[in-house]
């Protein structure tokens, strides 16, 4: 198994999955993991669905440059301008 496998580059080794079997063998804190979280936070009451969208090198830098001038993230610039479409 060793070298076939990886997480976050590293390669797995027994010795991973030997840790992780007496962990689960052990038991879990549920509490633990259900304060966690799971994914981003969502964004209304529904789920929000993910779209893909291509941009050419240039529209990239450019949306990137705005969002560094104003402090937002790609996604944010988007949401905006499609609202703005939108109304």
């Amino acid at each position: 198994m060793e070298g076939d496998e990886r997480i976050n580059g590293e390669a797995v080794t027994e010795e991973h999955i030997a840790a992780w079997s007496a962990e689960a063998e052990a038991g879990f804190d549920i509490d633990a993991i259900k304060k966690r979280g799971r994914g981003r936070p969502g964004r209304g009451s529904d789920p929000a669905q993910v779209v893909a969208l291509r941009l050419t090198a240039e529209e990239l830098a450019a949306l990137d440059a705005r969002a560094a001038r104003e402090h937002k993230s790609r996604s944010e610039l988007i949401r905006e301008a499609i609202a703005a479409f939108a109304s």
